[in-house]
């Protein structure tokens, strides 16, 4: 069944788009109001179904696909892996969901920030629930008697906020596979919202690129994934950038921290410098720095069953819903006023973070930018830890970097604000720094 052609319940509308709608209008209680058998005898439930607490997206995509994720949940014993890869279009993953923000009142106040926007950290765990659901359909082979795949955040390329997102104007998420290596999948999604003015056109406002990756159900092995064969010529181009992009993350791919030339160990000591006057004589300090550790904040949680995904393993969308809430909070406390996010580099899911981890969240401010007086930037980094106390261990999960400016608004309302300049204390917390700021460099130089 294809999302845009072959509907087979009323989740889909007619024109191929899924809405949403707000869970407290969608969903009851199990216990309350238990969902009818259907035809099929055994389906279970809908509202028992992991995952499904979260948020409206997830139950919207799952309601759509549920044919495809009965499967993944309840697999065929011993049933043979797929035998032939299929060849499928870009066009045939392609899947837009609908938020009807200007009818749904419900759906409107799950998602309303306090500026009267949609809380980005609830729209990149939309983001990644339905990635994943476009790996999902493209790596299907629509057999019953086959084992399905295992499909699992790898990566997030770079997600970027073009525009300001109301929360009262209905928004759209479109997204497709646009590339496809032995067992990877990048899929780029953009959202797109009408101007407040009424102007029928749609502009975007947000872009992301995921990759995911397949495992072989039974063996958790890396398992090959359909073929992807590009239709035109804007669909050859998507692959051609997105295979670059491939090639450029294996050639880092398990690389040791470079050594820094003579003339970066000069910016090395200079980073240092500032940094130690602030921990040998504090009150000669300059007064407009701040050391790089008096800007951090954390929180941990343990992972609950309600934030785990159809393969029982912690949702990727939710670990970047919390880090981003965590970098906001740390932007916030640091500049004094209210941050206005800006975008996500690339992001690697290291390891899967389980049911029952104790996940601690580390955040920092790496640096700061005021060559432009209008848009101060503020660089966010989060560490995620998995943590097992009984065995006195942590490893880090993901690492998150964040760039935030302060509201204009804000802003012009704090005359002679400044962003104060962070300063490392350590070697290591100098090289971070560097390498983030020769990073961000880097994408802007490719963007340029």
């Amino acid at each position: 069944m294809d999302l845009n052609s072959s509907p087979s319940n009323n989740t889909i509308a007619v024109n191929g788009t899924i809405p949403v709608a707000s869970t407290f209008a969608t969903a009851t209680a199990p216990s309350d109001n238990p969902p009818p058998a259907d035809s099929s005898g055994d389906r279970k439930p809908i509202a028992l179904w992991p995952g499904m607490y979260h948020s409206p997206v997830t139950t919207a995509l799952w309601e759509a696909r549920s044919n495809i994720f009965e499967r993944l949940l309840d697999p065929p014993r011993d049933a043979p892996p797929q035998s032939e890869l299929l060849t499928r279009t870009p066009s045939q993953s392609r899947t837009s969901i609908l938020y009807n923000f200007s009818s749904d009142f419900v759906l409107r106040e799950q998602y309303r920030d306090p500026w009267n926007e949609v809380r980005i950290g609830k729209l990149l765990e939309d983001l990644d629930a339905l990635a994943g659901t476009i790996s999902v359909k493209h790596c299907s082979d629509e057999a019953s008697t086959t084992r399905p795949l295992i499909v699992v955040t790898a990566s997030v390329d770079k997600i970027v906020l073009k525009k300001p997102i109301s929360v009262d104007i209905d928004l759209k998420i479109v997204g497709f596979v646009i590339w496809v290596g032995h067992s990877s999948i990048e899929i780029q999604l953009e959202v797109t919202q009408s101007n407040e003015e009424g102007n029928d056109s749609d502009s975007v406002a947000l872009t992301a690129n995921f990759i995911f990756v397949a495992r072989d159900s039974k063996t958790g092995k890396a398992a090959p994934v359909n073929r992807l064969s590009p239709e035109n010529a804007h669909e050859k181009l998507l692959f051609e950038q997105a295979e670059a992009r491939s090639n450029l993350r294996k050639t880092k791919r398990g690389g040791e921290k470079r050594d820094f030339e003579n003339g970066e160990k000069n910016r090395l000591r200079a980073l240092l410098a500032e940094g130690r006057i602030f921990c040998d004589m504090p009150a000669l300090a300059d007064r407009n720095s701040i050391l790089l550790k008096d800007t951090s904040l954390e929180n941990a949680l343990i992972c609950q069953p309600q934030q785990r995904n159809i393969h029982g393993r912690i949702f990727g969308g939710f670990l970047m819903h919390r880090a981003f809430e965590l970098a906001f909070s740390t932007a916030y406390a640091f500049a004094g006023l209210a941050p206005c996010f800006l975008e996500v580099d690339h992001v690697d899911f290291l390891r899967p973070v389980d049911v029952g981890d104790f996940l601690r969240l580390k955040s920092c401010v790496l640096y700061t930018e005021v060559h432009d007086p209008d848009q101060p930037l503020i660089n966010v980094e989060v560490v995620a830890h998995v943590t097992r106390p009984e065995l006195r261990t942590s490893e880090v999960s993901n690492t998150f970097h964040f760039s935030f400016t302060v509201r204009p608004e804000a802003k012009a309302m704090k005359n002679g604000f400044k962003l104060r300049n962070v300063v490392p204390a350590t070697e290591e917390e100098a090289r971070r720094i560097l390498e983030r700021i020769d990073a961000d460099n880097l994408n802007e130089f490719f963007r340029a």
